[in-house]
Order: C-alpha cells, then sequence, then structure tokens
C-alpha cells in the first residue's frame, strides 16, 4: 500500500489543540472558506497546543474537538491518531482498486462533510451542531496486513447482535483485505479471564440468522488497566465495542488510557440496547425488531381479552427508563387501549385515575387491553428493604415487577367492587431479547459495522457510530454517555399515542406543569373555531 504524507492534499487544513482558546477562535475565524470539517497544521499555527507525546495528554481527552464556522456553525469532531501520534504515515485507500467500488461515483466522504443534529430550522435559525459524516476516506492509517481487529458484545442481549459482528468480520475481510479477526468472549472481562476466539468469513455466514451473539455477553467486568495491557500484549489494533450506555462509558476509558500510553489503537462504539435509549441517534439496532416481535404479544392479549367477559390483556414490554417500545408498540398495534411508560407518572385511585378508565372501557368494549413498560410506575410501588437502591453488575437500577403488581392491584380494585374480570398477564421480554434482527434491522446492522471500519481504519479513535437524522455520523463519546434518550411527553408523538388510544395522561395536578401564557398569535383572516377565545 502506498504512503501519503500527512499533508498530501493541499486543499486540506488541519486543527488540533485546544479549540476554545481566544486564539483558536480567531484563526478559524479568518480562514478564506466557512468552517464544516477542518485540521489545521500545527506548523501553521504554533500558538495552538499541540499534543507530541503520552507525558502531556490531556486529562479531557475523552471530550470533543469543537470546530466553529459561520452563522454558528458547530462541529464536535472525533478524536483522530495524528492528534497524538503526529509522524504516523497514510495509505492509499484499497478500496480505490476493489472492483466493487470502481464504477461508484463519490464514494469517498468529503472531509468537509458534516451532519446536523437538528434539521428542522427557520430562517434565523443557527445553523447548530453537527458531527463528522461516516464513509469511507481517500486515506487509511492501516496497511490490511498490520490490522488485528477484536470485536466483543456487553451487557443485555439485544437482536441484531450477531448481525453486527458477521457485517464487521465480513467487512473488514472483503473490503480491506483483513484475515484475523478475533472475538473476546463473555464481554469486557472476557480480555484478561477468557479465551479468544478466531472470526472468520466462513464461521460468521449465517449467524444473522439466529438470535444472541455468537462470541457472548456479560454484564460489569470492566478493568481498565487490565484490558488495555490485554489489548497490548496481544497486538490488537482496532476494538469494536457493541454494548449500551454503560458499555461505552467503558469504551471511553479504554481509549483514554491507550491515548495515554501513546498507542496506535483505533478504538470504536457501536451503541446497543433495545429500549432505544441512546442519546443523539435515531435509534439502537433492534428497536424495530423489537417493537415488531412485540406486536405477538399484544395480539395474543387482546384475543384472550375479548374472547371473555369482561376480559383483560396486560403486555409488560422492556424499557427501562425510556418506553420507547411500549409507544411504538402501542401505535402499531391499534388494539391497545391504554399505555403507561416511565416518562409519564400516573395514579390508581380516584377521579381521572387509572381504575377509573379501565371501568369505563370496560362497560364500553366488554373487554381492554394495557401494555406498561417496565420501568413505568416504580414510585407506586411498595419499596422493600431489600429492593431499594439495588444495582445490577452493569450500574442499571433493579426495577421490581410493575406487572405482576399491577396485576394484583387490578384484582383488588374489581373485587372490591365485585365486578367479574379476567385478566391475563403476559411478559414477552425475554422472547423479544432472544429472536434474531429483522430486515431493517439488518440493512441498518450492516451501515453500522461498515461505517465503524471506515473509520478506524481512517485512524479515527474514540466514537461511536449512529444514524442522526437520517445519515450516519462518527459521534464523540461523551455525547452518548452524557444522557440518555427518553419520551417527551410533551412532544407530538406521545400525543399521537393518546389521541390513538383516547386515554387520558392519568397525571396528578402536582405533575402537570402550568401551561404558558404566551400563545401564538392567529395569522391575520383566521378565526377561532366555535367561538374559542385566543
Amino acid at each position: 500500500m502506498e504512503a501519503l504524507s500527512p499533508m498530501a492534499s493541499p486543499d486540506e487544513i488541519h486543527v488540533e489543540g485546544d479549540f476554545d482558546s481566544p486564539t483558536s477562535r480567531q484563526i478559524v475565524s479568518s480562514l478564506p472558506f466557512s468552517a464544516t470539517c477542518i485540521r489545521i497544521a500545527r506548523d501553521s499555527y504554533p500558538n495552538l497546543r499541540s499534543i507530541s507525546s503520552s507525558a502531556n495528554i490531556p486529562d479531557d481527552a475523552g471530550s470533543s474537538k469543537t470546530v466553529e464556522g459561520d452563522f454558528g456553525y458547530v462541529l464536535e469532531d472525533v478524536p483522530h491518531f495524528t492528534d497524538y501520534l503526529p509522524d504516523l504515515p497514510a495509505f492509499i485507500n484499497p478500496l480505490r482498486n476493489h472492483p466493487a467500488y470502481k464504477t461508484v461515483k463519490q464514494y469517498w466522504v468529503n472531509e468537509e462533510d458534516s451532519v446536523p443534529l437538528q434539521v428542522v430550522s427557520q430562517k434565523d435559525t443557527s445553523r447548530g451542531v453537527h458531527f463528522r459524516r461516516a464513509g469511507p476516506r481517500q486515506k487509511v492509517y492501516f496497511e490490511s496486513d498490520e490490522v488485528l481487529p477484536c470485536i466483543v458484545t456487553c451487557g443485555g442481549l439485544c437482536p441484531g447482535l450477531n448481525t453486527v459482528i458477521r457485517e464487521l468480520v465480513c467487512g473488514l475481510n472483503h473490503m480491506y483485505n483483513v484475515t484475523h479477526v478475533l472475538g473476546i468472549e463473555a464481554g469486557y472481562k472476557g480480555f484478561y479471564s477468557k479465551n479468544t476466539v478466531e472470526l472468520t468469513p466462513k464461521s460468521v455466514n449465517d449467524i444473522h440468522k439466529r438470535g444472541g451473539t455468537v462470541i457472548g455477553t456479560s454484564r460489569g467486568g470492566h478493568d481498565t488497566v487490565k484490558i488495555v495491557d490485554n489489548i497490548e500484549d496481544r497486538g490488537i489494533n482496532q476494538v469494536f465495542i457493541i454494548g449500551g450506555d454503560g458499555t461505552q462509558k467503558g469504551a471511553s476509558d479504554i481509549y483514554k488510557e491507550i491515548r495515554r500510553r501513546g498507542l496506535k489503537v483505533a478504538v470504536v462504539g457501536i451503541p446497543k440496547t433495545i429500549d432505544n435509549d441512546i442519546a443523539v441517534i435515531d435509534k439502537s439496532f433492534g428497536f424495530d425488531s423489537a417493537v415488531t416481535e412485540a406486536q405477538r404479544a399484544i395480539n395474543a392479549a387482546h384475543v384472550e381479552a375479548e374472547s371473555m367477559e369482561n376480559g383483560i390483556g396486560l403486555v409488560k414490554l422492556m424499557g427501562r427508563y425510556s418506553g420507547f417500545i411500549a409507544m411504538y408498540a402501542t401505535l402499531a398495534s391499534r388494539d391497545v387501549d391504554c399505555c403507561l411508560i416511565p416518562e409519564s407518572p400516573f395514579y390508581l385511585e380516584g377521579k381521572g385515575g387509572l381504575f377509573e378508565f379501565m371501568e369505563k372501557r370496560l362497560k364500553e368494549n366488554g373487554h381492554m387491553v394495557l401494555v406498561v413498560a417496565e420501568g413505568a410506575g416504580q414510585k407506586l410501588i411498595a419499596q422493600s428493604v431489600h429492593s431499594m437502591g439495588t444495582t445490577d453488575e452493569s450500574g442499571n437500577r433493579l426495577l421490581l415487577d410493575i406487572g405482576i403488581w399491577l396485576s394484583e392491584k387490578i384484582k383488588e380494585h374489581f373485587s372490591k367492587k365485585r365486578m367479574t374480570i379476567n385478566l391475563k398477564y403476559i411478559d414477552p421480554t425475554y422472547m423479544i431479547r432472544a429472536i434474531p434482527s429483522n430486515a431493517s434491522d439488518n440493512v441498518y446492522c450492516t451501515l453500522l459495522a461498515q461505517s465503524a471500519i471506515h473509520g478506524a481504519m481512517a485512524g479515527y479513535t474514540g466514537f461511536c457510530v449512529g444514524q442522526v437524522n437520517g445519515r450516519h455520523t462518527y459521534i464523540p463519546f461523551h455525547r452518548v454517555i452524557e444522557k440518555r434518550n427518553r419520551v417527551s411527553i410533551q412532544d407530538r408523538m406521545w400525543a399521537r399515542l393518546l389521541s390513538s388510544t383516547n386515554q387520558p395522561s392519568f397525571m396528578d395536578k402536582k405533575d402537570v406543569k402550568p401551561a404558558t401564557d404566551n400563545k401564538p398569535k392567529l395569522p391575520s383572516g383566521l378565526r377561532p373555531m366555535n367561538g374559542e377565545k385566543h
């Protein structure tokens, strides 16, 4: 593979260092173009802070590099090898001569391409935050025969794990001629307590047809120093980490330690959560499959409910902190009468409560279906001394079973009312987690895996791949681990659900924020309907 100079392209301007300093901002603002994805060379602008060795790696090495441009443009960039290994040689991307890509026009991603975090704007809106667009670059920082990647899966199961593993292995082999790929067994602890397994295109050929993960998974077991020691000892130079926000926190720590040691090792995260609670990205892989499979449980509950006098079908779905699966499964089903999620408080007794609504719906229809996310109503459940504050090995709060608790409460209420009901409770949690991914998720997993490979080969590190507004991007670790994605009950999507089920909000007065008096003015020539005051 032919080597390139780090400054091979005369059109590239390289930026490194402290982008928040007044000097840096003055330099960026004086550039002869609107900055999108840019780099500034140290020798061109010596006032910028440079990183020449691992001894002066900043404590905030895991945070993003920020570049500002015209009209409020902000690029939250991701780390690159050249940030701390400035003399690293670059090579021509082997895809240039790949028969599959020779005829593809505009296959290379322009270095100035970026993807906006917010796409809805008004004429005076700032351009806002952008992320680096994912995809193949003309330059790479690995030769094919030197690459030794590893893949690890952590946390709970999710549809699509095997598909991501397969596409990482096949993509590395078919696109970049990488012949050796290691699978780390049993999660993070597998780096130092388990054997590795060799993954080849032949061995992973049909694993996408099966649920689970062929290399195993576990919760916890993260020991940064032990993991990086193992990576260094084995000569691994690309680490692909598949897991949720807790796993990505661990990946961020691994990246920081690798950078502190000055190692040429790319650390790439592929976010995985069946709950769809990863921030920034459009959705997590496996989410579509989970919503589709949840329909089977809801359909079964509906059949049971409508076949019995005063039948009630209660379905508990995943959603520890975020109710996306319950919300989307409810909207897709059209058979659900009520949906309860963690983001929307509810109460049982009294006017406007859940039980009053259930009584009304049973009198109207003779049956009803209730969907509840596992994290809903936790404050209502009587906490035992042994369960309060308990967490699992990943640090997630252990939840009390809302499904069983709510079933008993419903039975008690209607027993007091001397009203006969037939309640069927269905918990399909582990059935949903264990299925293979559907066609939509298979495509999504493929694109995520290939984006991760292109980023690692191009020398980027310390980032997650994810789809933002329909485009695949490289996102700094801190953006996906600083908060969770949650359902906004003041958003149109939740309003659509309420109008679909025709359920009340169930929120107590103290939980409802007072409405603002700043109502938008009606356009001229329009009048309120039915004499409504505006």
